[in-house]
């Protein structure tokens, strides 16, 4: 062996273990490294084979528990073994799979070592199965990049249940949330509550031929009633006796061939139709099975008449979020409204009459949301990524309210014409703001800040990851940061762009 070799891989005395005060846990690690370095192929990945020499070099330019090495060329960023890149394979397309986390900087193996370079990219568009993967392949290094990352979430998830020590401790534990992310790292569907970021989706728009076809070939005198399942339909046959004396009923209920669905007989059932199908006025019932479902557009969009359940309950969807509803479909109800959405008791039979009969006076224009058109999804997509990444929206769009008790901040601000804004949650969680309203205290709770009026007791939020727009309890009153928001883009203030 010649000295260059020996010097180049550091076969000589240069290995010993280093005892440098600047570098108290170095000896421990190489310890560790010498009984563990086979537990995770990650390792030989960055070229250590079992030598001192190695574990040295690795936990000094890979980690950073030991010195760097005298002997070692600084210069340029260490490079890990066997990674070589394919000619024209930079042009290719980002994907994020379990098989080719590589393209992310992350060494094969379990997920002890970390990424040795910045991420490729800026943001990492992804679900919660893949956000399982990531965990799995980047272990620790996820926590480094977490803030790169956006969960496309289609019901979304509160604060509560994303917080893992406080979900654990106070029984939001899911299989779903603790991810300890912001949650307005969360991109839902339907704008269910603020604390999540609205992305939606894009729904087809009309042309003026398409328009004046579906007004031509409307028929006035037929309701479909979404309910898939016959469960859905027990207990409803009141409301439906009165629907039937106005309209022929159409059912979607699933059946198998030799077993017919229970529903009325005057109820003519197509079982499961695909969308495309439904271009009827639609009767949704079951609160708890169309919560937030797409089909609302797809029947406001030709110009149709939806008649909505009024219903106030907490409910726990895939137990990620536990919002107090108003209806079957609040953006529906709060948003669009009359003429294309009526809410409707129908319990209340004189009420449903009614309704009926006021659905078929009057004319429904095709209707689309410019939030859900191609244009409205991209300007709200392009405001995230260019402002979620300093404060934003601008604080001149706070508007500071108190809930009553057992209010949430959603309910508040929304009574009042505004949105709950959890990011200016900051600008007033503080003494200056609820001094006034009693003893101060702080803890970890997620209807913080808030007050007692009969303790007369206040209490700021300790943990920034729980400031939620949605919780809410009997015994408190919160102090509410809304905002106003753009006509069609309620995700947006009007100073937002």
């Amino acid at each position: 062996t010649n000295v260059f070799s020996a010097v180049r891989d550091g076969t000589s005395s240069q290995c010993e273990v280093p005892k440098d005060p600047r570098y108290p846990e170095c000896p421990g690690k190489v310890d560790w490294m010498r009984a563990r370095w086979t537990s995770d192929p990650c390792y030989a990945f960055y070229g250590v084979d079992g030598s001192d020499c190695s574990f040295l070099v690795y936990l000094s330019e890979v980690e950073w528990f030991c010195p760097p090495l005298a002997w070692r060329n600084h210069s340029s960023q260490p490079s890990p073994q066997h990674v070589h890149q394919a000619k024209g394979t930079a042009k290719r397309p980002v994907s994020i799979q379990a098989t080719q986390f590589y393209f992310l900087g992350v060494p094969p193996g379990r997920g002890s070592c970390p990424l040795t370079g910045p991420l490729p990219f800026d943001l990492i568009y992804t679900d919660y199965h893949g956000l399982q993967q990531m965990k799995q392949h980047m272990g620790l290094s996820l926590k480094r990049h977490k803030c790169h990352i956006r969960v496309i979430d289609t019901f979304g998830t509160e604060p509560a249940y994303n917080h893992e020590e406080y979900a654990t401790l106070h029984g939001y534990r899911t299989n779903w949330g603790y991810w300890n992310l912001n949650a307005r790292q969360y991109m839902t569907m339907f704008p269910h509550t603020p604390d999540n970021s609205f992305m939606g989706f894009v729904s087809e728009e009309l042309n003026e031929t398409e328009k004046r076809s579906i007004q031509q070939s409307k028929v006035n005198s037929m309701a479909v009633v979404y309910g898939k399942e016959a469960s859905m339909w027990k207990g409803k046959e009141g409301f439906l006796q009165i629907l039937h004396k106005y309209m022929e009923v159409h059912g979607t209920v699933y059946y198998e061939t030799q077993r017919p669905p229970e529903v009325p007989a005057f109820v003519k059932n197509h079982g499961l139709l695909p969308n495309r199908d439904l271009v009827f006025f639609v009767l949704y019932h079951g609160v708890y099975f169309i919560l937030r479902h797409f089909m609302y557009l797809s029947c406001i969009i030709p110009g149709h008449s939806i008649l909505s359940v009024r219903a106030k309950v907490d409910h726990g969807l895939f137990a990620i979020v536990a919002v107090q509803v108003s209806s079957q479909h609040p953006y529906a109800e709060q948003y669009i409204g009359s003429p294309h959405v009526i809410t409707v008791d129908y319990n209340n039979s004189a009420e449903f009459d009614t309704a009926i009969r006021e659905i078929m006076r009057r004319k429904v224009e095709p209707y689309l949301p410019y939030e859900y058109t191609c244009e409205g999804m991209l300007e709200r997509v392009h405001a995230y990524i260019q402002q979620q990444v300093r404060p934003w929206p601008p604080l001149s769009s706070l508007r500071l309210l108190v809930s009553e008790e057992g209010e949430s901040c959603v309910e508040a601000c929304r009574s009042h014409g505004f949105i709950c804004e959890p990011a200016h949650f900051r600008f007033i969680n503080n003494k200056e703001a609820l001094r006034r309203y009693g003893v101060l205290d702080s803890e970890m709770n997620h209807i913080l800040p808030a007050f007692s009026v009969l303790r007369r007791e206040c209490g700021l939020q300790r943990e920034p990851l729980l400031f939620s727009c949605a919780g809410h309890s009997p015994k408190y009153r919160r102090v509410c940061p809304c905002r106003d928001f753009r006509r069609g883009q309620v995700a947006l203030c009007r100073d937002c762009l």
